[in-house]
């Protein structure tokens, strides 16, 4: 799947004010992560086990 089609939402965590945004999409075969404002730069994916241990670290809100 090309990462031009996923649909992106940000972060709960991220800032209010900009300058600290992630985004992330699910895509077929993980999770992409991105910067908010550089949406053509770089992207890590994700297998789905390695996003679920990350989201077991993340503080709990």
């Amino acid at each position: 799947m090309s990462t031009k089609r996923l649909v992106w939402f940000k972060s709960s965590y991220s800032s209010g004010d900009g300058d600290s945004c992630v985004e992330v999409a699910a895509g077929a075969h993980g999770v992409h992560v991105r910067d908010s404002k550089v949406q053509d730069g770089p992207r890590i994916s994700l297998s789905p086990a390695a996003w679920a241990e990350f989201v077991g670290f993340a503080p709990q809100g």
